[in-house]
């Protein structure tokens, strides 16, 4: 999706707090907003996704201004700080709502991400199969709660974030230092 100048990725990696925690920090991303994706209950709650039974994934919108980075750049980071081997888990978060999952926007960026997992499978990167579904969003995206957003921020020294998202951020910033923002 495109908005003015930005577009907009959908992505599904395992707790929508990992994944808001890093692309906030990424340069040329204008935006983050989490939220619940390819389900078929309008306006889930975090309960209900929980639950399992909706099954919707829990996502980050991601605006970005193509001009800065390219959607395929996004993709590479999102590869690069989940495991898209694992089926409807990330480490301990199981479930469905977990989902290693890209939500299209376009049929460029259907393609660019088949081409991604396409190019990473071939690269051998991850010892098991890709995972990771590509799937048109068609207007099935509901954001979360708002203790949702900015979470990692909000909370540093809660468990969860300590021990799962802190090491997601590190990561990427060993990995795609030259994308980080200036602070």
């Amino acid at each position: 999706m495109v908005i003015g100048m930005s577009e907009i990725a959908t992505l599904g990696g395992g707790c929508f707090w990992c994944l808001e925690a890093v692309y906030l920090r990424v340069d040329g991303v204008e935006a983050v907003e989490s939220g619940y994706a390819g389900g078929h209950v309008a306006n889930p709650s975090y309960e209900q996704v929980c639950d399992g039974e909706t099954g919707h994934a829990e996502v980050v919108n991601v605006q970005f201004d193509p001009a800065k980075i390219g959607y395929r750049e996004i993709l590479d980071i999102f590869f690069a700080i989940h495991d898209p081997t694992q089926l409807n888990r990330q480490g301990n978060d199981v479930g469905t709502q977990y989902r290693s999952v890209i939500f299209t926007h376009s049929q460029a960026q259907r393609e660019t991400a088949e081409q991604a997992i396409r190019e990473i499978a071939a690269e051998g990167v991850y010892e098991g199969k890709i995972v990771t579904q590509v799937l048109p969003l068609d207007g099935n995206y509901f954001p979360a709660e708002a203790y949702h957003q900015n979470y990692f921020a909000q909370h540093p020294n809660q468990g969860y974030c300590s021990f799962v998202v802190a090491p997601k951020v590190a990561k990427f910033r060993q990995k795609f230092a030259h994308r980080l923002k200036a602070e």
